[in-house]
């Protein structure tokens, strides 16, 4: 299929660099699922009372005139999930290309099938990055076993997502849903950015309790960028506001984290913060524009 025309971002108000697609169109995840997005949404007090589809979501941020990078999560060798199919959700994305962005998820456990399906949707799709979860995909992000598929995104000159610190997955179930924190301590990024100096990596969401590490990391690797999702900018730490009005201030991306976290909710909360006035621009949409390349 030929590839889906990108957004006209000359109109939109803003780029949220991370949402999610949760629902399959005719495939309702009743694995489990349910009981864990409603742990979700008690947590974030989420207003919506179900995952949204794909095509709720683009209507959504069509409405708001925020274009958005979707993805789903491929976590289901770790945590029983059924994935929500890339091919699937790519093809709504592009029916959608108006005000989506498509980003993909391949679980790097899956070893060269993951990379030959990598490399084919980029090619098909024009996917533009990809969406790592450590936590709920088990896996350091340094561990070697991941590099083919890192190496293959980078090559097709996508960027790579990674979920760090802890945002509330799995918080308040049973041993944490077999969730582990560990794995998404930003540090390991540190390896990724020295093996693979050409690769564009986004460490997604303020990185508690590993903050420090997270803005060491970015400071320290040109092609490392910090995402702001998955928390409300009225709980950032100082430092972390410190670090946008600075030294990052080219780095950072606004994110939601839709839909546990709506766009008018970070929005809102972020135009309290005190950001000087001529950066809000950055993080808001410039930053993400210059580096998605559109």
């Amino acid at each position: 299929m030929p590839k889906p025309k990108l957004p006209n971002l000359d109109d939109a108000v803003a780029i949220d660099i991370h949402t999610h697609a949760e629902e399959p169109c005719g495939l309702h995840g009743d694995d489990g699922y349910d009981d864990f997005q409603a742990q979700m949404a008690s947590y974030f007090k989420s207003p919506n009372k179900h995952p949204p589809t794909v095509e709720e979501t683009a209507a959504y941020y069509r409405a708001k005139k925020i274009a958005a990078v979707i993805f789903p999560v491929d976590a289901e060798r770790e945590t029983g999930f059924r994935r929500y199919n890339n091919d699937e959700m790519l093809q709504v994305a592009a029916e959608n290309s108006d005000v989506l962005i498509p980003f993909a998820s391949i679980d790097p456990h899956k070893g060269k099938l993951g990379v030959r399906e990598a490399k084919r949707l980029m090619s098909e799709f024009g996917v533009k990055g990809f969406k790592f979860h450590p936590t709920m995909q088990g896996f350091y992000p340094n561990d070697r076993m991941a590099y083919p598929l890192y190496e293959a995104i980078s090559d097709g000159g996508a960027i790579a997502l990674f979920h760090t610190g802890q945002t509330g997955v799995g918080s308040g179930m049973p041993g944490g849903m077999g969730m582990r924190l560990k794995y998404s301590n930003p540090m390991y990024m540190d390896d990724v950015a020295v093996d693979f100096p050409d690769l564009k990596v986004i460490l997604a969401h303020p990185s508690f309790p590993w903050q420090e590490e997270a803005l060491s990391v970015a400071t320290h690797k040109p092609n490392v960028y910090i995402d702001l999702s998955g928390w409300s900018p009225k709980y950032f730490p100082p430092i972390l506001v410190r670090y946008i009005n600075s030294i990052l201030q080219d780095k950072m991306l606004f994110g939601s984290d839709w839909p546990v976290i709506t766009p008018d909710r970070w929005l809102s909360d972020f135009a309290k913060l005190d950001i000087r006035d001529e950066i809000r621009p950055k993080v808001l949409k410039q930053n993400a524009r210059k580096l998605l390349g559109i």
